[in-house]
């Protein structure tokens, strides 16, 4: 069974930059991977995606780069000049090129003032 495996979460302050990975483990086909957030209190919103091409919300564009890794069926997301609001839990996402899809537990990242 493939599982979302994610790391790089943690306290930076205002301005700092962190970087999320998610490592797709087992056999799978993909098509798309992404990653999301949630805020307490509001609703679980995208922040990048990369396919065929790149997307991104947004609040996150020039600031926050997503990348894949192939080989390793890996994506990441550096996060540059991150800002309180930023702070959520953020969510890996993988859509499967046979309809496959699958979240990871979700990773928190804080920005403090």
């Amino acid at each position: 069974q493939v599982q979302l495996v994610e790391s790089g979460g943690g306290l930076v302050q205002a301005g700092g930059s962190l970087r999320l990975s998610c490592a797709a483990t087992g056999d799978i086909s993909i098509k798309v991977m992404g990653w999301y957030r949630q805020a307490p209190g509001k609703q679980r919103e995208l922040v990048a995606t990369i396919g065929y091409r790149t997307n991104y919300a947004d609040s996150v564009k020039a600031r926050f780069t997503i990348s894949r890794d192939n080989a390793k069926n890996t994506v990441y997301l550096q996060m540059n000049s991150l800002k309180p609001e930023d702070t959520a839990v953020y969510y890996c996402h993988l859509l499967g090129v046979y309809g496959e899809d699958l979240w990871g537990k979700g990773t928190l990242v804080t920005v403090s003032l």
